[in-house]
């Protein structure tokens, strides 16, 4: 085993609201760290990695509302922490913060060793690093404030592209990152921001016309984390 230490700002049972993996029950490990700085992320609590902001197990997962503090804890001490919880789910989201800014090939393969599935749900502006087996959900973030690039090989290892987009220019922003592949990924959700009117009746336009999905953020329609 290594000795990275996985950074946790939230850890959670819920639904997975979003892609191929729409209704699924999961458990979400949030991880801190991200320097892609989107704009209309919803989880910039997670952006910072500062060392006064750790806190302890207990704290975190039970913390009332979003904030910077997180914990840090051993791929073995994370699936411990599962059967201490007792969840019930066996799909497991790995999300963030960039979820790949850390190697997850060590805990990938350790949780399906112990009867889970995994999802990973990144940027695309870093590396994969994963079992074989984990689902690679890519949300490209393309010129965002960081000024990370897109990696190739990120795309090239997706399941699953999930686009948000606003308007046709993120379109177009997506058939030129897919014009760099040999073999487009099967499966394209167009995911339209902020569920905002003009972007969803766009992205059901364009699923249309290119067989591609659409993915809505369900669990903000149903209230759930």
């Amino acid at each position: 085993m290594t000795d990275q230490r996985l950074n946790i700002n939230e850890m959670f049972e819920t639904i997975q609201g979003e892609g191929v993996y729409t209704g699924v029950p999961a458990v979400f490990v949030r991880l801190q760290g991200c320097p892609v700085g989107c704009p209309w992320c919803d989880t910039k609590h997670t952006w910072e990695l500062n060392e006064n902001m750790i806190d302890s197990v207990d704290a975190v997962i039970n913390k009332a509302a979003d904030s910077e503090r997180y914990f840090g804890i051993s791929e073995l001490g994370l699936l411990a922490l599962f059967e201490q919880q007792r969840y019930q789910a066996k799909h497991v989201v790995l999300t963030g913060g960039e979820p790949c800014m850390y190697d997850l090939t060590e805990l990938t393969e350790l949780l399906h060793e112990h009867g889970y599935t995994t999802q990973i749900e990144t940027s695309g502006a870093f590396e994969v690093r994963c079992a074989k087996d984990t689902w690679v959900t890519v949300s490209p973030k393309i010129n965002m404030k960081g000024g990370y690039d897109i990696l190739t090989s990120a795309l090239e290892r997706a399941n699953e592209i999930k686009h948000p987009i606003a308007m046709q220019k993120h379109i177009d922003e997506l058939d030129a990152l897919l014009s760099r592949l040999d073999a487009v990924p099967g499966i394209i959700c167009l995911q339209p921001i902020s569920q905002q009117p003009r972007a969803t009746e766009l992205a059901i336009k364009t699923c249309i016309e290119r067989n591609w999905r659409l993915s809505l953020q369900t669990h903000k329609y149903v209230g759930i984390a």
